[in-house]
């Protein structure tokens, strides 16, 4: 047994892995990313709830091991034969719970609502690389990890109790703190050298600011309420039913504008109605009121006026998402922008789009599209 363990220690494999660690952690971390753009889909599947369970446990023991690593605690025992695997398995696990959160929010077609995030990302990118210690700095591991388990809770608990709303988000948030710092202090506890190395009031303000943050980000809309994403939103010339489908008229883009499919220079017929049709995601079973907010920009104030505010019922479980439309008959010329919120008034997009009254010009490049 001692002869086999010895041979496993000296194998050119483990050689190839210390010399080349410090790319392997960046390697795994884009594995991981990578794995769960290609298999997760939606949020409230069993597949997704049951990876990203996995992801976030794994991660914790994973944390808990991988810190108590350099104060001997595996020496002598099974584990002590893959400690030098710790850091990578932190790595793939950081990077399929950030590429879930890219997923799940890249489905809305409102890019200023998921921008924040992919700067988050970025930067939590480049500060594993530039970091002279990386995966080894306490206060960046942690600090990741409590980000991530943010994001993970405020998508797991509305999926799990079927509701959601501020207190929801709150208390999701609330409930990844306590977890946050009862797996630092146990830690703190349990490893002489974390003692030594970090410096628990510090770690805890951290941890505390990051918290606030988050939380003002969301009141200020700077990230769309969690769960729910906008999957379609366009102004459109005509939009009908036909049996459990929705047939919408609208222009359609120049082939070279790829991140939207409809025209902003809406060409307004008079006595016509101008339509905004919206397809919102929500995980099974969630009911919400969803608001279109129709504002005009008033050249003489410099202001955006509100013209209307029209809502409807929405009911989670479509793949596809909750189809809805609301429409204005009674319109002026100029730039308008419908926002699409919850009955908080929490932004999931904004669909911007500019109303041009001319009898010399007409539509074109009209399409019908069923959703």
């Amino acid at each position: 047994m001692n002869r086999t363990l010895d041979k496993f220690k000296n194998s050119r494999f483990r050689s190839i892995i210390r010399e080349n660690q410090k790319y392997l952690l960046i390697c795994f971390f884009v594995g991981g990313f990578i794995f769960d753009s290609l298999t997760l889909g939606r949020i409230d599947r069993t597949y997704d709830l049951v990876v990203l369970c996995l992801h976030m446990s794994s991660l914790t023991i994973t944390l808990y091991l991988y810190n108590l690593m350099d104060d001997g605690k595996w020496k002598n025992t099974f584990l002590e034969r893959y400690q030098i695997y710790f850091s990578i398995a932190i790595q793939f696990f950081f990077g399929g719970l950030s590429s879930a959160y890219v997923i799940y929010f890249s489905r809305s077609v409102s890019l200023s609502k998921t921008i924040t995030f992919f700067v988050i990302l970025l930067a939590l990118l480049l500060a594993n690389e530039l970091l002279k210690k990386r995966i080894s700095n306490k206060y960046l591991q942690f600090s990741v990890y409590f980000f991530l388990s943010f994001t993970f809770f405020t998508f797991m608990i509305p999926v799990f109790i079927k509701k959601m709303n501020t207190p929801v988000f709150i208390f999701s948030g609330a409930l990844s703190l306590a977890v946050t710092l009862a797996l630092i202090t146990f830690i703190y506890i349990k490893s002489p050298s974390t003692r030594a190395e970090i410096q628990l009031v510090k770690l805890f303000s951290i941890i505390l600011v990051m918290y606030a943050t988050i939380n003002t980000f969301y009141f200020t809309n700077l990230i769309p309420p969690v769960p729910l994403a906008l999957d379609a939103g366009m102004v459109a010339h005509n939009v009908k039913k036909q049996n459990n489908s929705y047939l919408v008229t609208y222009e359609r883009d120049d082939w070279y504008i790829f991140w939207r499919d409809h025209r902003i220079q809406y060409i307004h017929q008079p006595g016509k109605n101008v339509y905004v049709f919206t397809s919102i995601f929500a995980p099974t079973e969630i009911k919400k009121s969803i608001f279109h907010r129709w504002k005009w920009y008033n050249t003489n104030s410099s202001e955006w006026d509100v013209v209307d505010n029209i809502n409807y019922e929405i009911v989670g479980g479509r793949d596809a998402g909750f189809r809805g439309y609301t429409f204005k008959n009674n319109v002026k010329s100029g730039l308008w922008k419908v926002e699409v919120t919850t009955k908080e008034g929490l932004i999931l997009g904004v669909i911007d789009f500019e109303i041009i009254i001319d009898p010399n010009r007409h539509p074109k490049r009209v399409v019908e599209r069923r959703f």
